[in-house]
C-alpha cells in the first residue's frame, strides 16, 4: 500500500488510540483548525511523509509508541513503521500559533466560537517562539476575531513586527481587511492564507452567513499580485455538500490565479457534527484531480515555507504525498 493510500485511510478517520511507552513530548494541542478543543494529537511520519491523528481512546486506529519516538501505526489490516515527531508549537518544524482563540463569527463547522479562548499577549507569543527555536524553521500565525476584523488585523501586525527579528519565514492566516496583504507584506511576511472554506458560494453562505465570499476572493487575487504565485493559500473544506465537479471548478479557479488550495477533510464538529467525514476513496479521487491541475498550472507545493502546505499533517498534498 502506497503512502497516499495509507494517509487517505487515516484522514478518513483522523483519530488514533495511543499506547506503548510514555509519549507526552510528542503530543500537540490546537486552539484553531481541525483539532481545536480536542484532547491533543500526534504527528506520525514515515520517511518524509507525515500525518496528524487526533487522540481518541475509542478509535479503531492505534499508534504504539516503542520509545524514543519509534512507533507503529495500525489501521485496518495495515501496519506501518515510522516515528512520532516532536512538535514545535501545534506542528513539527514550526511555531504555528493561534493568537486569539475566540471568534465573533459563527461558521457552522467551526468549534472556535464555542470555546471562548483567550488572546495571547505579545510577550507570551515571543516566549513560545523562543522556547522552540532550536527545532523550528518557520513561524506561522492564525487567529480568530476578538472584537472586529480591523482590531484583529492591527494586533496581528504588532505580533508580526515583534517576530521579524527571529529571522524565520513568517506565514499569516487571518480573516482579512482589504489592505491586509499590503500591510503584512510590508512587514516581511512571506506567505498568506485567506480561506474561502467552501467550494461554492451557496455552501459558503449557508455555513458562514456573516462573511463575504466575493470579498475573500478579491483579497486572494490582490495577494497574488503582492506575494507572487504559489505564496498565497486558501482552505477549502471537503465534505460540506459539494460535488466533485464543484470541487474541481473551485480548484481550477484558485490555481488559475496562482493560489494553492489547501483541501481539508471535514472534521464533523459543532454544527456540522451530523455530516460524515469524506471517505478515503473520495479523498484519493480529489487528490488525483488536485495533483493534475497543479501540474497544469505550474504550481509546486514543495516550495511552501510556512503553514499547512509546509506541514502536510492534516491534508493530502500533491507533490509531497505519493
Amino acid at each position: 500500500m502506497r503512502w497516499k493510500e495509507i494517509k487517505a485511510l487515516v484522514l478518513a478517520t483522523a483519530t488514533t488510540r495511543l499506547s506503548g511507552e510514555p509519549a507526552d513530548r510528542y503530543i500537540a494541542t490546537s486552539a484553531a483548525g481541525p483539532g481545536a478543543g480536542g484532547e491533543g494529537s500526534v504527528f506520525f511520519s514515515m520517511g518524509s511523509h507525515r500525518v496528524r491523528l487526533a487522540l481518541d481512546p475509542m478509535s479503531e486506529t492505534e499508534v504504539v509508541h516503542r520509545g524514543g519516538g519509534v512507533a507503529d501505526l495500525f489501521i485496518g489490516a495495515a501496519q506501518v513503521s515510522g516515528r512520532l515527531e516532536e512538535p514545535g508549537y501545534h506542528c513539527p518544524n514550526q511555531a504555528y500559533i493561534t493568537i486569539t482563540g475566540s471568534c465573533i463569527f459563527k461558521c457552522t463547522y467551526c468549534p472556535v466560537p464555542h470555546l471562548k479562548g483567550g488572546r495571547k499577549s505579545i510577550e507570551e507569543i515571543l516566549g513560545m517562539v523562543q522556547s522552540v527555536l532550536p527545532r523550528i524553521r518557520a513561524i506561522s500565525l492564525t487567529s480568530g476575531v476578538l472584537s472586529s476584523v480591523e482590531e484583529e488585523e492591527a494586533y496581528v501586525l504588532e505580533v508580526v513586527q515583534r517576530l521579524v527579528p527571529f529571522g524565520l519565514p513568517i506565514g499569516v492566516s487571518i480573516y482579512p481587511t482589504d489592505l491586509s496583504p499590503d500591510r503584512l507584506h510590508a512587514l516581511g511576511v512571506v506567505e498568506v492564507k485567506f480561506n474561502i472554506e467552501a467550494a461554492t458560494p451557496q455552501i459558503f453562505g449557508a455555513m458562514c452567513p456573516d462573511l463575504d465570499y466575493d470579498f475573500i476572493w478579491g483579497v486572494l487575487e490582490r495577494s497574488v499580485r503582492i506575494f507572487g504565485r504559489g505564496r498565497v493559500f486558501s482552505n477549502v473544506i471537503i465534505g460540506l455538500g459539494e460535488t466533485d465537479a464543484e470541487m474541481e471548478q473551485c480548484i481550477r479557479r484558485l490555481t488559475a490565479r496562482g493560489i494553492l488550495p489547501v483541501l481539508r477533510p471535514l472534521n464533523p464538529v459543532a454544527g456540522a457534527s451530523h455530516l460524515p467525514r469524506p471517505s478515503a476513496d473520495r479523498l484519493l479521487g480529489i487528490f488525483a484531480m488536485h495533483e493534475r491541475i497543479l501540474e497544469q498550472e505550474g504550481l509546486d507545493t514543495r516550495q511552501a515555507l510556512t503553514m499547512c502546505t509546509n506541514c502536510t499533517g492534516c491534508d493530502l498534498v500533491p507533490g509531497k504525498d505519493a
